[in-house]
């Protein structure tokens, strides 16, 4: 995995042993939107303090894709990937994508 570009809001996971970049961008903004069937940023920012495990897989799919590393989600469901890291990354991807705003 190259460097990552914290100004873009680049963080990383741990997937099946190796380092992947995460990140927000307007498309995977977009794509968690559909998964997760709200309307507004203020819908979604309520229906993420709900999140499944299913939910969570779809949230990282399209932070993946915003980091320029798509999986799909069948593949996440079978990786190794500490759920607390997960959390965490997640949380943090959303945090540095909003910092400045």
């Amino acid at each position: 995995m190259s460097i990552l570009n914290r100004a873009r809001g680049e963080t990383s996971l741990a997937i099946n042993g190796e380092r992947q970049c995460l990140c927000l961008t307007l498309g995977a903004l977009a794509q968690i939107e559909t998964a997760l069937g709200t309307s507004s940023l203020d819908d979604l920012a309520q229906r993420l303090r709900l999140l499944s495990a299913a939910d969570v897989l779809a949230v990282l799919g399209a932070l993946l894709m915003g980091g320029g590393n798509p999986q799909s989600v069948e593949s996440l469901r079978t990786a190794q990937v500490d759920p607390a890291e997960t959390a965490s990354a997640i949380a943090q991807a959303f945090s540095l994508a909003m910092q400045d705003i």
